[in-house]
């Protein structure tokens, strides 16, 4: 019969709300337990585990040797390795159906001794570099297991731990390692869940078992103790960590914070006091061939006047040259800027967050993360236990059976002999259970010889005694905490400090945060005469030459000498311009007096529109008169007319049809303001009636019918003003008594003194 149901009826009326909540809480949930938060108990991310028991079940074991059996010299067996391509095959086909490129890149992780503090795989071929080069192909490069994985995956076959079925449920995979190695704190984890994330930076191995064996012995042990043992991260790059402890101490106890590592470096003498710094160790997940190109766009910037040269002189040991630009450098002065402007220094993030026994995420402190570790151990060990005592129990129930079959040998020949059901005769005559009738039936007839018997006698004995012991362990909470001491002391032999593997590559010593060394501390101060022309060219002329003599100078056809004065070389200039945008020029990066110099407009970002009004060098602490031709004006201090980039500060907002015309120093012991319109009045006001602003139009100075503002200076009017007489004389006059043209500010002003210039000049 045939189905006429509208498809359309099996649609189904549902809020969008409510079902995009749904599923994005499900994929949400997936994201934190399935693929970004570690375990707190092995500390690894389902991809990781799946990479390593993948490993595990093709025999990849460190030197060949079961996984579960510790080996003294995994070098001397190499036919362990196979090609990475295999086990990337296996886990996406088996385990983890994603990309093949995400689990490889996985698996490349696993096996950088620079990226783990201690590798889980053993990789033979390119794995990539400290550099940032990508690992070769997975075709091409091959890997095994180290004793470290051994170590973690130790007692999967014991009953342990649970198993679950794979996403397709054709292959079982354990829900968690077992093994007593560290993993979560020994080798770190980061990751981005939704609305979660997790950073855990690498531990020393030793550190982190001494500690759990200081809970084992003291559980009540405080958070201040634990830290007397384990002192910080330990990276696998070195480095070296420069927070206080207390700094330290409060982000293991909150599970959050951050640490301030720093690369290591000392000085190296190269004779007649020249020197170079080297560095040795760089931060943890820092790109050495990305760090040098930092340096070395501050030499190209010339950011960092002090640095003349970096050098990449490493093999496989990382050597850094740093060299200074004299010999007169300070070491100290030179790292502490490298240390501010590059990622010599970094700041790792600590956040515990981890999923714990239950598979729930939780922020943890450094104790209470190895208290439920360790909790995990207790379970391991009772587990492993109990699961042995079952396999006693079944050799015990055989072992009975075979010892009645030696004490009635004859009679068990007999029985099978001319009995056509042998089992049911023998349960029935010897009180066997079914299991111990066909174990007998199976025996080899080499089997019914004596010595085997008292063998027998002899493995029966030994396995009463270790059940016995076995079941005092799972009864007793103390004797739990013994063995799994006793297991940690010998972990500790395998990573202790006297081994390449354990010993401690991260110094801790606290340092202060890196100065800001300011740029006059970096230049040697040289007296210079800075030289702008009419046109536009600046250069800087050294020494303090005749200001005089600047007419004399060469400058293209048609140009001539603009602004001169003297300056020094850690000098910051101001270079004004009518618009009102203020530009700051560094006195050290002026082209040399050789030729006609550069045009200014290549050293900052300038428009065509502005004349240049105004150059001097920057007195910070001191202020600076700012007013415009249609008289409107303030005060602002020196410091906040810098600006940090080429573009410049614009300060004075000039109103349509105006121009900035004047800026000028304001001396310290000024107290008033002297204008001056191109109608030819002065004004004289008291400096406090003005507004000290950074960016503006300024007050109205003073009031035009006709005309504009012709010139402004601040002044001490208990000394009145000068002006140069004109002439060849070169004599100065002064008009001591301003008080006649002292009105307030806005004011029309009157007629100057007698014999003031003509240009309406100060």
């Amino acid at each position: 019969m045939t189905d006429f149901r509208d498809p359309f009826d099996a649609i189904k009326d549902h809020p969008f709300d409510d079902a995009l909540s749904q599923r994005y809480l499900v994929y949400a949930l997936s994201t934190i337990t399935a693929r970004s938060l570690p375990d707190l108990r092995d500390g690894l991310k389902p991809v990781h585990r799946r990479l390593l028991w993948a490993m595990r079940l093709l025999k990849m074991e460190p030197g060949g040797a079961n996984p579960d059996i510790l080996v003294a010299n995994p070098a001397r067996n190499t036919t362990s390795y196979k090609k990475c391509a295999r086990v990337v095959g296996d886990v996406i086909g088996k385990y983890h159906p994603h990309g093949d490129a995400s689990v490889y890149d996985a698996m490349v992780r696993l096996a950088q001794d620079f990226s783990l503090r201690t590798p889980l795989v053993d990789g033979q071929g390119n794995f990539g570099n400290i550099d940032g080069d990508n690992a070769a192909a997975m075709r091409y490069t091959e890997a095994r297991l180290t004793q470290a994985a051994a170590d973690l995956m130790s007692g999967l076959d014991e009953g342990t731990v649970d198993f679950r079925p794979t996403y397709n449920g054709e292959d079982e995979e354990p829900e968690v390692f077992p093994g007593l190695f560290p993993n979560l704190l020994a080798n770190g984890a980061s990751g981005i869940a939704v609305g979660m994330a997790t950073s855990i930076p690498p531990h020393n191995v030793t550190e982190l078992i001494d500690a759990a064996g200081l809970l084992i012995e003291n559980p009540d042990a405080d958070h201040a103790a634990l830290m007397q043992i384990v002192k910080g991260p330990d990276f696998p790059t070195g480095g070296v960590l420069v927070d206080s402890p207390a700094i330290i101490s409060e982000a293991y106890a909150t599970g959050r914070g951050a640490f301030r590592t720093r690369a290591r470096w000392h000085k190296e003498e190269e004779g007649r006091g020249s020197w170079i710094a080297v560095v040795t160790q760089i931060p943890y997940q820092v790109q050495k061939s990305k760090l040098i190109e930092q340096i070395a766009a501050l030499i190209n910037d010339r950011k960092l006047p002090i640095l003349a040269d970096v050098r990449d002189e490493s093999d496989a040991e990382i050597r850094i040259v740093i060299e200074p630009r004299a010999r007169t450098v300070e070491p100290q002065m030179l790292m502490d800027s490298l240390f501010r402007l590059t990622d010599l220094e970094n700041r790792f993030p600590l956040n515990l967050n981890v999923l714990d026994s239950t598979r729930t995420p939780r922020v943890l402190g450094l104790k209470p993360l190895l208290v439920e570790w360790l909790k995990h151990q207790i379970d391991v060990l009772v587990r492993r236990a109990q699961h042995r005592l079952d396999k006693i129990a079944n050799r015990l129930e055989l072992l009975d059976g075979y010892i009645i079959a030696y004490l009635n040998l004859d009679r068990v020949i007999e029985i099978i002999r001319t009995e056509d059901e042998p089992k049911e005769v023998m349960m029935a005559e010897f009180g066997l259970n079914d299991r111990q009738a066909e174990a007998i039936l199976n025996m080899r007839l080499r089997s019914l010889r004596r010595l085997e018997e008292m063998e027998l006698r002899r493995e029966h004995s030994e396995l009463l005694k270790e059940k016995d012991e076995l079941e005092k362990l799972v009864e007793s909470p103390a004797r739990q905490r013994t063995r799994l001491k006793k297991d940690l002391a010998a972990l500790r032999k395998r990573y202790g400090p006297e081994t390449d593997l354990g010993r401690r590559r991260s110094l801790v010593e606290e340092a202060a945060p890196a100065r800001e060394i300011p740029l006059e501390a970096m230049i040697e101060r040289e007296p210079i005469t800075v030289i702008l022309s009419e046109r536009g060219w600046i250069r800087a002329m050294s020494g303090h030459r005749d200001l005089a003599a600047a007419d004399t100078l060469k400058f293209k056809e048609g140009d001539g000498p603009q602004f001169a004065f003297h300056a020094y070389t850690t000098d910051k200039l101001l270079m004004a311009t009518a618009t009102g945008r203020v530009y700051t020029l560094a006195s050290d990066k002026l082209p040399g007096g050789r030729g006609f110099g550069d045009p200014v407009r290549s050293l900052v970002d300038m428009d065509n529109e502005g004349a240049i009004i105004a150059l001097m060098p920057a007195r910070i602490g001191s202020d600076l008169l700012l007013a415009s031709s249609d008289g409107r004006g303030f005060v602002a201090a020196v410091g906040d007319l810098i600006a940090e980039t080429r573009k410049g500060k614009q300060v004075v907002n000039v109103r349509a049809g105006a121009k900035l015309s004047v800026i000028r120093p304001v001396p310290a012991e000024a107290d008033s303001i002297a204008v001056i319109g191109e109608n030819r009045k002065l004004l004289v006001f008291a400096l406090t009636e003005m507004p000290k602003m950074a960016r503006g139009q300024g007050v109205q100075m003073q009031r035009y019918r006709d005309g504009g503002l012709s010139d402004a200076i601040a002044f001490t009017l208990s000394d009145g003003l000068s002006w140069t007489m004109g002439g060849e004389s070169g004599r100065t006059r002064t008009e001591s008594d301003m008080m006649p043209w002292k009105v307030a500010r806005g004011a029309a002003g009157r007629m100057p003194p007698t014999g003031f210039p003509r240009d309406n000049r100060f």
